[in-house]
């Protein structure tokens, strides 16, 4: 039985996750900012699955001392971790670069990219010490490049994520460890749902979510089962692949889907 751990994992796709790798047999971790996040997340996924073996740690991903005191103490509970997920991440406002106040600046950055760097290096020299495990970081808006204004922010770190996760892994390959990426795509979470209302373009970005977007449960169900059967390192699980893609636009004219009901 794997041992699973996923940071942000309260809510959107780290809950969704969660559920997919409880229903695989796996025992699973979960963390959030705060204990009353995390109470409510493992209520919510106890009342669903009774039997399952869920615990969860109060923790800021952007402090590494407290990613490691989350490892410990998950290891505490159930042994040794199999697979590290960073997924903890935030969204930025709607606004230019420059018109961002630095705090909000930092906390992105601390957040974002701060987060993947402490959950993988300090998963990377526990794995080390138990001789096997994986960790795998979460993509988004930015990861292949792609720039939209008043998202700078937002997509730097996420594009900074795929170089610092290709990175670790090339310098993982004579270590027993196995370092890649998850690319969800497009999913319905408030996060999304916020990010298409609070723009300008709001109309015309509902009918492109309309085309390429899904539910949490497609999505998740797909990444948690190629993370359990993975072997490689430097993998890059995708789930909107560009053939999804072109595919869907085809069949757009065709189909009526509407995820803001």
């Amino acid at each position: 039985m794997k041992h699973v751990l996923i940071t942000g994992s309260t809510r959107g796709i780290g809950l969704g996750l969660a559920k997919r790798f409880i229903e695989a047999g796996c025992k699973v971790s979960i963390n959030g900012m705060t204990e009353e996040s995390v109470s409510l997340a493992i209520q919510t996924l106890q009342g669903i699955y009774p039997l399952a073996e869920i615990q969860g740690f109060a923790g800021d991903a952007g402090n590494y001392r407290e990613v490691e005191m989350m490892w410990d103490q998950a290891v505490s509970g159930f042994g040794e971790i199999d697979i590290w997920i960073n997924n903890a991440g935030i969204d930025q406002e709607r606004k230019y670069a420059w018109e961002i106040e630095s705090a909000a600046f930092e906390r992105i950055m601390r957040t974002n990219l701060l987060g993947v760097f402490n959950g993988s290096t300090a998963a990377f020299k526990r794995m080390l010490e138990q001789g096997k495990g994986q960790i795998f970081n979460m993509e988004g808006f930015g990861s292949d490049g792609m720039m939209r204004e008043k998202m700078t922010l937002y997509g730097t770190t996420k594009s900074a994520v795929r170089y610092f996760s290709r990175s670790l892994a090339k310098e993982a390959g004579k270590t027993p460890i196995r370092v890649g990426t998850l690319s969800p795509g497009m999913v319905v979470t408030d996060f999304l749902l916020k990010s298409a209302q609070a723009n300008p373009d709001a109309e015309k970005n509902k009918r492109l979510f309309n085309i390429l977007a899904d539910d949490v449960d497609t999505v998740t169900r797909f990444l948690s089962a190629e993370v359990l059967k993975n072997e490689k390192n430097n993998c890059h699980l995708v789930w909107l692949t560009q053939r999804k893609v072109l595919w869907r636009f085809l069949r757009a004219p065709f189909m009526k889907r509407d995820l803001f009901r």
